[in-house]
Formats: C-alpha cells, structure tokens, sequence
C-alpha cells in the first residue's frame, strides 16, 4: 500500500487521482471514475467530488494497487 501525502485537510478524488500520480489528466481521472473502477473504502465510487480525509483507502478495480490518504505534517 502506497501512502499519498496530501497538505489540506481533504482532497476530491479526482483531484487526489492526479496527485497521486495515478493519471495524467482530470478527463482520465473523470472516466475512471464514471466507469465504476474505483473503490473508495471498499465502495465503488462514481462522484468525482467525493471529499477524501487521512485515513481513507483509494484502490483501482483490476489491480492490487491500494493509496493511503495521509496529511503531512507541517513543522
């Protein structure tokens, strides 16, 4: 499990796709999304504007590929 750090309280999910490097652009994001391949806490999710938080588990149908929402920590 990767472990994707995010410096706000909350992300989109699209928007945390992108910064997690696991699409180039919000429209690949968008697809992967209406089409139903990504589980958000083991739930399949189709809002792009679904509000992430630490904690929540981000994974893509047809891989063993799981993200870890985490907040960095500012010093």
């Amino acid at each position: 499990m990767e472990k994707v750090n995010i410096t706000s309280d909350s992300i989109q999910l699209d928007q945390f796709l992108k910064w997690a490097n696991i699409v180039e652009s919000g429209g690949k994001a968008k697809l992967l999304i209406q089409e139903g391949n990504i589980r958000v806490n083991g739930k399949i999710e189709e809002r792009r504007s679904t509000k992430l938080k630490p904690g929540d588990l981000v994974s893509i149908n047809g891989t063993d590929e799981k993200f870890e929402v985490v907040k960095e920590n500012s010093q």
